[in-house]
């Protein structure tokens, strides 16, 4: 499951690509010159975000002037009801752009490129994260490349949490904890909801799969042929909220919530907390009447581990080694040098009023990872002291991919959430039985 926004600005400025026009491997054009088309551009509705992304395109051809890119937008970045088509029709980019979760299929359907051998060109590749790296690597062989990650949180209204009596400064470490704070924000009365969470739309799934890895569990076995979601860890997840909805009333009546109803309820003031990534901030301020001062964000509650997720970049299987060359280089370029390019030049995004200062995407290691972050904190424009929490404990924390055929598994997993929040007497072991056998259906078709 993508996150939602995840960029500086706009709410889905990670809009972008998918026209099937010539795309594919298009070899170098007559002028002598490798052209490579490009997915992920902002649409020209993100005016700002858009007139980055051609600033460093036309900065990229200046500095290498023998590559010639044509970039294509369209919203989202990649569509799941066209994306398998253009797989099987040909129709990708010379370079596009996939989510974690993609990296495995595209292998599989036999339409990326090995680019293991252009790597050792790539010269910013061994400063991404090894989690995120090994991601796109496939039976030792590489196919893609990292271009953000993200991990979920907890984000948590500072102000309701001083209107309840509760310090705003010590955020809910454990589900007990967020049970108990959550009661005392919904006393506040006047529509105040303590805990939200999603439960349509394959999302309640997602967070269910979040809040599993969170109490310890996973979703599916090791080798990826059974679902382990009828286990203590998974009872816990949705007693707690059972609990949470019938007993403490903390949750609200109204229930079969996706993201933009919880955003709305977080941006007006009259929601405590719910899970998710650092980028829904920005959009609960611009989009949703949200106040930076009053966000504030921790990490999971459970402390034993977190869902992360995030998006790079594959290679047509047509490509020629020129063009895989090129891309790679254009990737340096665009995304992979620190406090610089399309997502790290921190100084033009504070420039334009973009926010500056969020804990994610936090993509690069060591020394490249020190210096991308001390130039976000130079030109830092949001309370940062907001996120500390969610920094200090993610350290802690074991960061889990999602889970193999994810969208047909939260599908399953969004049924026995929306039970459990919308049925009083809903059976959570016969929930959690059921969609175990239908989650190892999933798994043997896979």
């Amino acid at each position: 499951m993508r996150s939602t926004g995840f960029r500086r600005t706009f709410v889905m400025l990670m809009a972008s690509s998918l026209a099937l026009t010539a795309c594919g491997s298009s070899d170098d054009t007559a002028d002598g010159k490798t052209r490579i088309t490009v997915n992920c551009m902002p649409p020209k509705s993100a005016k700002v975000d858009r007139s980055f992304f051609e600033a460093d395109i036309k900065a990229f051809e200046k500095a290498n002037p023998d590559i010639d890119v044509v970039a294509h937008d369209a919203f989202p970045c990649q569509d799941p009801k066209t994306f398998d088509a253009k797989l099987a029709g040909g129709q990708m980019e010379d370079v596009f752009y996939t989510y974690f979760t993609d990296a495995g299929h595209v292998v599989d359907v036999n339409q990326a490129a090995d680019i293991t051998r252009y790597v050792k060109d790539l010269k910013s590749y061994g400063t991404i994260q090894q989690q995120l790296r090994d991601i796109y690597t496939v039976d030792g062989k590489i196919y893609g490349v990292p271009r953000t990650g993200y991990s979920m949180g907890l984000i948590y209204n500072k102000k309701l949490f001083e209107q309840a009596g509760l310090d705003p400064d010590k955020p809910p470490a454990t589900w007990e904890d967020v049970r108990a704070d959550a009661k005392k924000i919904a006393a506040l009365g006047n529509g105040t909801v303590g805990y939200a969470d999603y439960s349509a739309q394959n999302q309640g799934g997602w967070h269910f799969t979040a809040e599993l890895y969170s109490q310890g569990g996973n979703v599916v076995s090791e080798d990826g042929k059974k679902a382990t979601v009828d286990t203590p860890e998974g009872k816990a997840v949705l007693q707690n909220l059972k609990d949470m909805r019938w007993s403490d009333n903390s949750m609200g009546s109204k229930q079969l919530l996706v993201i933009n109803d919880v955003q709305q309820m977080m941006g007006s003031g009259k929601l405590g907390m719910y899970l998710s990534a650092p980028d829904n901030i920005p959009i609960l301020v611009k989009e949703k009447g949200g106040n930076y001062k009053d966000l504030a964000l921790a990490p999971m509650p459970g402390g034993k581990g977190t869902l992360i997720g995030g998006d790079g970049y594959m290679f047509n299987k047509n490509d020629t080694p020129a063009q895989i060359k090129a891309g790679l280089k254009w990737l340096d370029h665009m995304f992979l040098t620190p406090g610089k390019g399309f997502l790290g030049d921190y100084a033009r995004a504070k420039q334009h009023d973009a926010p500056v200062g969020l804990p994610e995407p936090r993509l690069f290691a060591g020394a490249a990872d020190a210096k991308d972050q001390q130039v976000k904190k130079a030109n830092a424009n949001v309370p940062v002291e907001n996120y500390q929490a969610f920094l200090d404990g993610n350290q802690s924390l074991q960061m889990k991919i999602e889970p193999p055929q994810a969208q047909q598994i939260y599908s399953v997993l969004d049924s026995a959430v929306s039970a459990v929040l919308t049925k009083k007497d809903a059976d959570i072991d016969q929930l959690l039985k059921d969609a175990s056998g239908k989650i190892d259906s999933i798994l043997a078709r896979a």
